[in-house]
């Protein structure tokens, strides 16, 4: 998939790498206009979510975003409803966005929206 969509987007820089391992040091050196992450944050929790955008945000350009394409929900309580209406399809391993939480945890650091595009899933969007 990388391959294709280097092809597709020859300026762009795209990974694959296991980001409990923090950040790749190239990456480390740059700025991004956009830094855009699609289902991969719900593999770690809700306080490294939070460490990992942190680390994230210097390396935005000024007016660059991140954003964030996932499972995702307004708030906790959604969250919990769409769980219990899905427990024969729930992953308890996962560990899924709930944007209020997000947004008060990242307060003072950053702009955070969300857009809803289905019951379950939205797209966070994180400028500085």
């Amino acid at each position: 998939m990388i391959r294709i969509a280097q092809l597709k987007m020859p300026y762009a820089t795209l990974i694959e790498w296991d980001l409990t391992n923090g950040l790749p040091e190239h990456f480390k050196q740059k700025e991004y206009d956009f830094i855009i992450s699609t289902y991969a944050l719900h593999h770690i929790s809700d306080d490294e979510k939070v460490t990992f955008i942190k680390e994230l945000l210097p390396k935005l350009s000024e007016g660059g975003k991140m954003l964030i394409g996932d499972v995702a929900f307004e708030n906790r309580k959604q969250l919990e409803e769409c769980r219990i209406d899905n427990l024969h399809h729930w992953d308890e391993d996962e560990f899924y966005f709930a944007f209020d939480e997000l947004k008060a945890a990242l307060e003072g650091s950053c702009k955070l929206e969300f857009h809803g595009f289905s019951h379950c899933g939205g797209v966070i969007q994180i400028s500085k």
